[in-house]
């Protein structure tokens, strides 16, 4: 196969959500209106493994990673989502499953043991974006520097599983003595580290100096996804400096491409989003597109075909 042609791709998503609202309460799905990353009154509820499948079309998904949705109730999305993978109708989707818990939480360590009986479970996000200008922010609490969440962080080693890491290249220092405080625990930058302040030259050495920092952390990889978040009106030229920057930083082996979907759909087709990724690496030796498109997300989140 050549990715870098209209060949149908075969790839491995490490990043999509799935809901079903009558299934599992999502506070701010309630809420809906327009953010920066585009208008979420226009999301499907539900989404489930067979629109996620019908997104796809031409695109040949053979693994993929649900990344929890900020559910009320995090075993309650862990429980549905196991049912979702066991469901012969889906196919093995979702082959991991990344859940919600509350790391700052006294009595986390209950919740975790509730999340592993779900046997696809890979790993925890917690979001963690703060950022100066309120209409960026996901949370009001700065977890990086909260001591009890920084224990708790802890408690997701004896599981083996990892921690997807959401933030803004500002809380990137603060993310870096976390991470060297817990070494042991594999970090996966989300989002390609959401360079969100984009209209001076400090803003991009901020990202751009925060991703070789976060490299030099041989237990961070990185996820290249969420680009339409921040470029409504992208184009594979618009895409290119992130995508080709991100690996320089990390290397092919600790990169992956993910859709995103469906919060990247408010902007792109699947189609063409995977299109986009594929022709920008196009000069890429086979063994490296294979990684970045398939094989690195399924060793970070230690995928198996159902």
């Amino acid at each position: 196969m050549n990715s870098g042609d209209d060949s149908r791709l075969v790839v491995n998503d490490p990043h999509i959500h799935l809901w079903d609202t009558r299934q599992v309460r999502y506070p701010w799905f309630e809420q809906r209106g327009v953010a920066f990353s585009g208008d979420n009154r226009l999301l499907p509820d539900p989404y489930p493994v067979s629109e996620f499948l019908r997104d796809a079309e031409e695109i040949e998904v053979l693994m993929s990673v649900h990344v929890e949705a900020n559910p009320a109730d995090c075993v309650a999305e862990a429980r549905w989502l196991q049912s979702l993978a066991d469901d012969p109708r889906n196919h093995g989707h979702p082959h991991g499953i990344v859940g919600f818990a509350d790391l700052s939480a006294v009595d986390v360590a209950a919740t975790l043991e509730q999340l592993a009986a779900c046997r696809n479970l890979r790993g925890i996000r917690q979001i963690l974006n703060i950022h100066a200008a309120r209409h960026f922010n996901y949370v009001d609490h700065d977890y990086l520097r909260d001591p009890l969440w920084r224990t708790n962080l802890r408690r997701l080693t004896p599981y083996g599983w990892s921690f997807d890491l959401q933030l803004y290249p500002q809380q990137i220092a603060a993310a870096l003595s976390v991470i060297d405080s817990t070494p042991d625990l594999t970090f996966i930058l989300n989002h390609t580290g959401m360079f969100v302040d984009r209209s001076q030259v400090a803003g991009w050495r901020q990202w751009r100096q925060g991703l070789r920092e976060l490299a030099r952390r041989s237990n961070v990889a990185v996820k290249i996804s969420g680009l339409a978040m921040f470029d409504h009106h992208w184009t594979i030229e618009s895409f290119r400096p992130y995508v080709l920057e991100a690996i320089d930083a990390f290397g092919v082996d600790r990169c992956m491409f993910a859709s995103n979907f469906p919060i990247d759909r408010l902007h792109a087709r699947y189609g063409a989003l995977w299109r986009a990724y594929a022709r920008i690496i196009e000069g890429a030796a086979d063994g490296e597109r294979d990684q970045l498109l398939r094989s690195n997300a399924a060793r970070y989140y230690s995928l198996r075909p159902s």
